[in-house]
């Protein structure tokens, strides 16, 4: 109620400031005392509603690389490229306070190796409400951009929500999701946003952050690293250098949103990152996660029932899990609820 009544004076000295200022001169004097005074209240009134409500100021945007770094290392499992690239990307760019562009992440890997769980930490401890933020944007291609002969409606689409939000917020976060399926070319409208340029009439995008989803290069990423395991060595030793040269001509070359895209050829993609596929002891790990966040006990013979559960490959080593750790959670469901149906059975 009093929320209310406060948004409700807000809009009146709003108006009322508005209408001062545009009186005649010989009424000025009036004008800019009536204004100031005005002026003091809606600041008043601002801050108060920031208080409230979500806004692009330090209530509510408060990074925590830290935080990040700590997240990554505890939840993210099989992934030591991601934590650490992520991390020192996401510290360098938020501490520079003028920055020559928006930071561009893109991701690559097969599906349930930790992509959207990695842009949910970033948003997590970039701004208080994480991923509900107003200022966190996620599209996904199936969803957002289903008709491939609609792209150039799309694309004006794009630009003025980005426009929008940038505007909004500066520290604005754009996720792209499904990036393999988006159609050929939208992507580029994003182009002169996250160029070197310090503003487009008027509104500078360079502390904005978009993060690109993409199974794309997944097959030669499990290659590349089915390959070190068949040499004996360990996936820790695999270098981001290595990895970076198959998934750019992987992206560029498969179809998709960064099919031959300019994105990659003005080189405006800050870096690459491979989530490699999941060994059974990951998913293992990923299990143990679910279990306690549900408030199960977790023993050895419940984790080994649900990774029991999962599709391995290849056919022979029953290496790498095919889903990651994406079915884990239902996985979890099913067992314990079998799990709980047992031990009644036994109790009556």
């Amino acid at each position: 109620m009093i929320l209310s009544s406060c948004i409700k004076l807000f809009f009146v000295l709003n108006i009322f400031l508005t209408v001062s200022l545009a009186f005649e001169p010989i009424t000025t004097g009036l004008a800019v005392g009536v204004g100031f005074t005005a002026s003091a209240l809606l600041a008043g009134l601002n801050h108060f509603k920031c208080n409230v409500v979500e806004c692009c100021d330090n209530n509510w945007f408060i990074p925590n690389i830290t935080g990040l770094r700590s997240s990554l290392q505890d939840n993210l499992h099989g992934q030591n490229l991601v934590v650490d690239t992520v991390a020192k990307a996401v510290k360098g760019h938020i501490r520079n306070k003028n920055p020559s562009k928006a930071l561009v992440l893109s991701f690559h890997g097969w599906t349930g190796g930790g992509k959207n769980f990695v842009s949910k930490m970033i948003a997590e401890n970039l701004f208080v409400k994480g991923m509900q933020s107003r200022h966190v944007h996620l599209f996904v291609a199936t969803l957002h951009f289903p008709h491939k002969d609609k792209v150039e409606t799309y694309k004006d689409q794009l630009r003025e929500w980005i426009k929008g939000n940038t505007s909004d917020c500066p520290h604005s976060i754009f996720v792209f999701d499904e990036m393999d399926k988006l159609p050929e070319g939208l992507l580029d409208a994003v182009k002169p946003y996250i160029d070197h340029y310090t503003e487009i009439n008027g509104v500078d995008y360079r502390k904005t952050v978009f993060i690109l989803l993409s199974n794309t290069a997944g097959n030669a990423i499990t290659q590349k690293t089915y390959q070190y395991w068949q040499e004996g060595r360990k996936r820790e030793e695999i270098s981001l250098k290595e990895m970076d040269d198959l998934i750019l001509k992987g992206s560029f070359n498969e179809k998709g949103g960064l099919w031959h895209s300019s994105l990659i050829e003005k080189n405006l993609i800050d870096v690459f990152i491979p989530f490699l596929p999941l060994e059974r002891q990951h998913v293992k790990l990923c299990i143990r996660d679910d279990l306690r966040a549900k408030g199960h006990t977790v023993t050895e013979d419940v984790v080994t029932k649900v990774a029991d559960e999962l599709q391995y490959f290849p056919e022979r080593e029953q290496l790498y899990s095919k889903s990651g750790c994406k079915r884990v959670s239902q996985k979890v469901d099913l067992i314990m609820e079998e799990v709980s149906q047992t031990v009644e059975e036994i109790m009556r």
